[in-house]
């Protein structure tokens, strides 16, 4: 017997999404809410729907369950596409299915004339298994895909669903495209679903491609939106799409983080350093596609500044970094911590992970993130070891 679920009822179970938006398909989850997406640029609203983070999730006996979706990718003509997205389909904490839509809705960009190409798609289904029905429930996170937007149309399975219980406490995260999930592999392999899944915390994840710039409107939505445990991890955008001077940054950063202390006062605050970055340590932005590269079908990117440009001011990770430290010690928060991003990425690294596109880490470099992020913050006497 099928036991099919309205549209109402899968919103009940939708959890690390700000809304769901009714579209003539079905419910598309956002990261930002309505408000605050019409206060970004095209580049942020593409990045918030991707739903990196957001799961639905939900307790059953079911040994199978079936989501059908629509999904939206987003390319560049004359760039390699990514990979489909992946569905994750988690059961009582352990990975045991994957799938992605064999189709979808294509939004090309050419960057040359800035025309977009859009093709269409039918919704599909996708049927998980979940292992033998032996009578006891269990706990199903089905992870949406962190690279694509998606609708969600139909939720269906072998046995009733019903909303699956918070965590004790929520982490609430803000970062780049590194964060979102930047050349991870699959949604539950990105470092912050690495670092959340082993802490056993519900996790947030506010990261954003190419749009982690210290918008005034998404520190508001960090102060609004209930959390026990905070993160920011900024520095990169603001490089490579040199975007602010020294001047601004630092008085930029103070500002956020008080934002940000105004809904949460006291929670255990990261402020999260850059890992390395070759192209740009020591070498502004802006950054760039390397054309070169592409001619090769090979996606990879260059720093186009000018490094004798740093002493009037412009930035570099280096920079930031210092910046930051000194934000951190200015502050005098004593739960406010610096995570120093070379621990987690740094030049010891580099051989043998190095960034396949020169900014983003691959999969087994998420892992190595992800892990050591787990150790060195939600550890026992750690800022989030609880």
């Amino acid at each position: 017997m099928e036991f099919p679920v309205s549209a109402e009822s899968i919103a009940a179970l939708v959890q690390g999404a700000a809304e769901l938006e009714a579209t003539a398909v079905g419910l598309r989850p956002h990261r930002l809410p309505t408000w605050a997406r019409a206060r970004g640029d095209a580049q942020l609203k593409l990045a918030e729907s991707q739903p990196a983070g957001v799961r639905i999730a939900f307790t059953t006996t079911a040994p199978r369950v079936t989501l059908t979706a629509l999904a939206t990718r987003f390319g560049y003509a004359g760039v390699p596409p990514r990979a489909p997205g992946v569905f994750d389909a988690v059961v009582d904490g352990s990975v045991v299915a994957s799938a992605s839509l064999g189709s979808a809705v294509v939004v090309t960009l050419d960057m040359s004339t800035g025309r977009t190409t859009t093709t269409q798609a039918e919704p599909e289904a996708l049927t998980f298994d979940l292992g033998p029905d032996d009578g006891t429930a269990r706990r199903v996170d089905l992870w949406l895909p962190h690279t694509e937007s998606v609708e969600l149309v139909a939720l269906a399975a072998d046995a009733p669903l019903r909303p699956a219980p918070a965590a004790e406490r929520t982490w609430l995260h803000h970062g780049s495209s590194i964060s979102q999930g930047s050349n991870a592999a699959t949604p539950t392999g990105t470092w912050a679903s690495i670092a959340a899944r082993a802490a056993g915390v519900d996790l947030v994840n506010l990261g954003f491609g190419g749009s982690a710039l210290l918008d005034p409107f998404v520190a508001r939505v960090m102060r609004d939106t209930p959390a026990d445990l905070v993160s920011v991890g900024v520095g990169i955008n603001i490089v490579n799409g040199d975007v602010m001077r020294r001047r601004a940054f630092t008085p930029a950063v103070h500002g956020f983080l008080d934002t940000i202390r105004d809904g949460h006062p006291d929670a255990p605050l990261l402020l999260v350093t850059p890992i390395l970055c070759p192209i740009h340590e020591e070498t502004p932005g802006p950054g760039a596609f390397d054309v070169a590269a592409l001619a090769e079908g090979v996606t990879r990117f260059r720093a186009t500044g000018d490094p004798a440009e740093v002493a009037a001011g412009k930035l570099t990770l280096q920079v930031v970094r210092t910046e930051l430290a000194r934000v951190v010690r200015d502050r005098r928060d004593a739960n406010l911590h610096l995570v120093d991003g070379l621990s987690l990425y740094g030049p010891a690294d580099a051989a043998e992970h190095p960034l396949p596109d020169a900014l983003h880490p691959d999969a087994a470099t998420h892992r190595l993130i992800g892990d050591r992020f787990g150790a060195a913050v939600f550890a026992p006497g750690a800022p989030f070891g609880g």
